[in-house]
């Protein structure tokens, strides 16, 4: 069996224990400060680093950890002068300890999520973390009930954020996504926040490591309407399911139930719409807004 399912628990840190936070918050109003010190606007230095305004935005405000090739490109960009190459060290350790952020019942997923060679996901009621927007997450974290105070809500709108770090590694993993067309209707966080996500799906959708797909209406019935699932092999183990409901997670590993899973997520592909045409949906959508 894999052994993820025997791996044990370490209890939960507190909320900023180990000072993460801080540290992305500190080095976000750094680069603001360098960025306006050279009468830069954010899309300017998005242009200059080759990453996209939002993103910008992001790590200005400490939710987004700017990985070490972003330091060096802004470090040049902005005419640093090594200041910003000096934070490369400290934030390879804080990435390290942020996969052990996570509530305990996520973190096993949150490990494997981060070794994983291929990762595939289906998205029924809700959009994958993976593919959610700064503002999408937070609206969804803020009406989450029981209510979370605001400490709560920042802390695991970073460590969502912070899991995307993923698409920027190389080599990169193999990913696909498919959607349900519904999570493409729902205006989550309001009119904005709702075109900023339809964006954000195409830019993910738009990179060479990612194929992402929209289960059309049209397709009446499929082989997965029993809810959302995530499929994920990590380096040199078996691949593994997860399935998740109101914070119940169910880490799979048995051969046979993974086996289902696959078999599931191959023939709702077979019947989704292609890449080209669901990137092609969405630009519509866009269009008529």
């Amino acid at each position: 069996m894999n052994d993820l399912s025997d791996r044990e628990e370490q209890p939960e840190r507190p909320v900023e224990a180990d000072g993460t936070t801080h540290l992305f918050k500190a080095l976000g109003k750094m680069i603001k400060a360098l960025r306006e010190a050279a009468g830069l606007q954010q899309k300017e230095l998005a242009a200059r680093v080759r990453v996209s305004e939002e993103l910008i935005s992001s790590i200005e405000r400490g939710v987004r950890i700017p990985q070490p090739d972003f330091l060096e490109n802004a470090d040049r960009a902005l005419g640093a002068n090594g200041v910003l190459l000096a934070a490369i060290p400290e934030v390879k350790e804080a990435q390290r300890r942020a996969r052990t952020r996570h509530p305990d019942w996520f973190r096993k997923f949150a490990e494997a999520e981060a070794a994983s060679v291929a990762l595939h996901y289906y998205g029924h009621q809700g959009v994958p973390g993976m593919l959610q927007t700064e503002a999408h997450a937070r609206a969804i974290f803020v009406k989450r009930r029981p209510l979370l105070s605001e400490e709560i809500i920042e802390k695991r709108v970073t460590d969502r954020l912070a899991r995307q770090q993923i698409f920027e590694q190389w080599p990169s993993p193999t990913f696909s996504f498919v959607l349900d067309h519904s999570l493409l209707m729902r205006p989550v966080g309001g009119p904005a926040a709702h075109e900023r996500q339809l964006r954000r799906f195409i830019e993910i959708g738009s990179l060479r490591t990612v194929e992402l797909q929209v289960m059309p209406f049209d397709r009446c019935e499929h082989a997965a309407m029993g809810g959302s699932f995530t499929l994920l092999t990590p380096k040199g183990r078996q691949q593994v399911a997860y399935t998740e409901s109101y914070g119940h997670p169910n880490l799979i590993t048995d051969p046979e139930q993974v086996r289902i899973y696959a078999e599931r997520y191959g023939i709702i592909r077979a019947q989704a719409l292609t890449p080209d045409e669901s990137l092609a949906l969405i630009e519509k959508m866009l269009g008529e807004r």
